[in-house]
């Protein structure tokens, strides 16, 4: 990343051009991966998601606000904290909104935030109730509904394993409404989680096709792991052997799988209900 990204923190800059260099610098965040992965930024759409973010104590680079993002009262009091957190503001029209987002009908706010991801020593059993642990995961879309869905219930966090689809995509933020400035993400190996499971003190749930249990029927102890497999392939035979447990969800009809999302939803709230139980 260039060094256009950390000039005037903290400041308003009126931007009327596609071709600024702070515009090109963001519109390369929510193209590329390899952008946001070199400089640890991604870019969120919509007011709601800049105030959610501000109230969790994510830090913002940017806020860029369109003509009605500056006649708002509530957008203009997220971009005062922002300010004051040296965010810098940068004062856009409707043109440059959508030449950063590829939209026709651009989010009247727009912001560039710094990534948080954790490594596996975030994961503490102690006063965890379920940490939901993905394999693989290559939906943007399903992985943001996932994580929407963890914040739903009241998860302590998501643990990436492996090769999964990047949780800062627009995709993926689109689809958590927000959840992910709520929901801590952890990034690990197949053989890191393996060795880290290996101490666990609780139950490792699993879905997995051999598994010879109803999911309602699973011991759900707190704190729990609950490992859900990639779209395709479902878990790697490795991290099936790792769980304590391989539990599957009885279906009819004609239909050979659940959407990943949806399932993930069904076994979140299952164990969720086991735990209002204990």
């Amino acid at each position: 990343m260039s060094s256009h990204l950390k000039q005037r923190e903290g400041s308003v800059k009126q931007i009327t051009s596609h071709s600024n260099p702070i515009v090109k610098e963001i519109k390369g965040l929510v193209a590329q991966r390899k952008h946001r992965r070199e400089s640890g930024l991604f870019v969120a759409e919509g007011l709601k998601l800049a105030t959610d973010a501000l109230d969790a104590g994510w830090k913002l680079r940017y806020l860029a606000l369109g003509p009605e993002a500056r006649e708002n009262k509530i957008a203009m009091e997220a971009a005062a904290k922002a300010k004051a957190r040296g965010t810098l503001i940068l004062e856009v029209s409707t043109a440059v909104l959508s030449a950063i987002t590829r939209r026709d009908n651009p989010q009247m706010v727009v912001g560039v935030y710094e990534q948080q991801v954790h490594t596996l020593k975030a994961v503490d059993p102690t006063g965890a109730k379920t940490w939901l642990c993905l394999d693989r995961i290559r939906d943007p879309g399903n992985l943001g509904t996932i994580i929407r869905t963890a914040d739903a219930v009241g998860a302590s966090g998501v643990v990436l394993i492996g090769d999964t689809t990047d949780p800062f995509s627009v995709e993926t933020v689109r689809a958590t409404m927000g959840s992910l400035f709520h929901m801590p993400l952890v990034r690990c190996t197949e053989e890191e989680f393996i060795s880290f499971r290996s101490k666990w003190p609780g139950p490792v749930v699993g879905t997995h096709l051999r598994g010879n249990k109803d999911y309602r029927e699973a011991d759900y102890g707190e704190p729990v792991l609950l490992v859900m497999g990639n779209e395709q392939a479902g878990l790697s035979d490795p991290l099936a052997d790792s769980c304590s447990q391989l539990v599957k969800i009885p279906q009819e009809g004609q239909a050979d799988s659940l959407n990943l999302a949806i399932a993930t939803a069904i076994m979140l709230f299952e164990v969720r209900r086991a735990h209002l139980k204990l």
